[in-house]
């Protein structure tokens, strides 16, 4: 190759650089080269352009992906579940407790059947036909179920302190995890469980409430029998008869 053909193509450049510098635009005609080889400026400069808009659109496109990815990542975390539940460790806690209400002694927490029991036991007034050894027997089973209901308090008493320890582990594992969510799933899980215990202990408190004014009301109706009772034996010792009128007796005849 001699020093004229090398210099052939980078001459056509420079002049196809200068024409686009002064902005000159060739008809797509003009032809710049050696032998076959063809330089059209206008079509290089559309060329780069409709690269450089692709390129663009790839990036736009790739950004997109990537955007989306990151969400589905985002959602799965989203949709994991709390791998724990503190359902069966509340459940056990409150069946405790009713298995002591349940044991109960005394007069019953059935509402028909209480109703039967305390009409008998607790009655507005004693007829005459009532003897004296079922007053004291009926005396005898109220004090029972005073006694009883206080025992029965004391026990669910015992159990919510008992249950105490359970529910500090199960409030702090559930805490623990809630601050360690990776997603709002296992989040809102650990917060509904929170309610769950939560929930609980309210009905442990009723329980107790309940259990401690039922021993008050008894006894209260205890003190209310008793005062019944008392008048049935004072009415019957009286008599229905006439009473003793004291009268002057004379031992003297004068």
């Amino acid at each position: 190759m001699n020093r004229t053909s090398f210099l052939k193509p980078r001459m056509a450049a420079l002049a196809a650089a200068g024409a686009l510098a002064l902005g000159i635009a060739p008809p797509a005609h003009a032809l710049f080269g050696v032998g076959d080889i063809v330089f059209d400026p206008t079509n290089l400069v559309q060329n780069i352009m409709t690269a450089a808009h692709t390129l663009e659109q790839i990036n736009n496109q790739i950004r997109q992906l990537q955007n989306e990815a990151q969400m589905l990542m985002n959602q799965a975390k989203n949709l994991t579940g709390l791998n724990f539940s503190a359902l069966a460790q509340l459940r056990a806690a409150l069946a405790a407790t009713n298995q002591l209400i349940g044991q109960a002694q005394g007069l019953a927490f059935n509402v028909s059947q209480m109703e039967s029991e305390f009409t008998r036991l607790y009655p507005n007034a004693y007829s005459a036909s009532t003897s004296g050894s079922q007053m004291a027997l009926d005396a005898r089973q109220r004090w029972r179920n005073s006694l009883e209901a206080l025992r029965t308090a004391t026990k669910v008493q015992s159990q919510a302190v008992q249950n105490f320890a359970s529910d500090e582990q199960t409030l702090t594992d559930l805490v623990n995890r809630s601050q360690s969510a990776v997603g709002a799933l296992q989040a809102m899980q650990a917060t509904n469980q929170l309610l769950a215990l939560q929930s609980r202990q309210t009905i442990q408190a009723q329980q107790l409430q309940i259990t401690q004014d039922r021993a008050t009301a008894l006894e209260q109706a205890r003190q209310v029998a008793v005062q019944e009772r008392a008048r049935e034996v004072r009415r019957r010792f009286q008599g229905e008869g006439t009473p003793y009128t004291p009268y002057t007796v004379n031992f003297y005849s004068n």
